[in-house]
């Protein structure tokens, strides 16, 4: 695993995401993050790390997961990477219509949608980046 100042590296094992939990922690209590924006991003990073594992990298350890972040006074900024070859992410279904809402898979991105105040996906979806703003 490899952190700098604002990245994380580390491989597409399930257990890194511990990591990811107390990068969220150390984050909230140097910036003093409200409840509210603390809950949502945690969730959210969870979720696009855990796609990055499960399904960007195919928990193949030889593949790494990648965090970036950045803070200014508007806003934090999260990246998050893998080296899969992406997926549709125009053509999710919706989680929450009947046909879909027995299905265990396919929260991940709608969460995401719902709690970030910008989300962009890249380089095919292998790559998202998540907006959260603090007012």
């Amino acid at each position: 695993m490899t952190k700098s100042d604002n990245l994380l590296v580390f491989p597409s094992e399930l257990e890194n995401i511990s990591r990811v939990e107390r990068l969220i922690d150390d984050i909230s209590s140097s910036y003093n993050l409200s409840s509210e924006i603390y809950g949502k991003i945690s969730v959210a990073i969870i979720e696009a790390v855990n796609n990055a594992i499960l399904h960007g990298n195919r928990l193949d350890v030889s593949k790494k997961v990648k965090i970036e972040y950045n803070i200014d006074e508007e806003a934090i900024q999260f990246i998050v990477g893998d080296e899969g070859t992406g997926f549709d992410f125009a053509n999710i279904p919706d989680p929450t219509l009947p046909e879909n809402i027995e299905k265990t898979h396919g929260r991940g991105i709608f969460l995401m949608n719902h709690l970030a105040d910008d989300i962009e996906f890249n380089e095919n979806g292998a790559l998202v980046e998540m907006k959260f703003r603090f007012g």
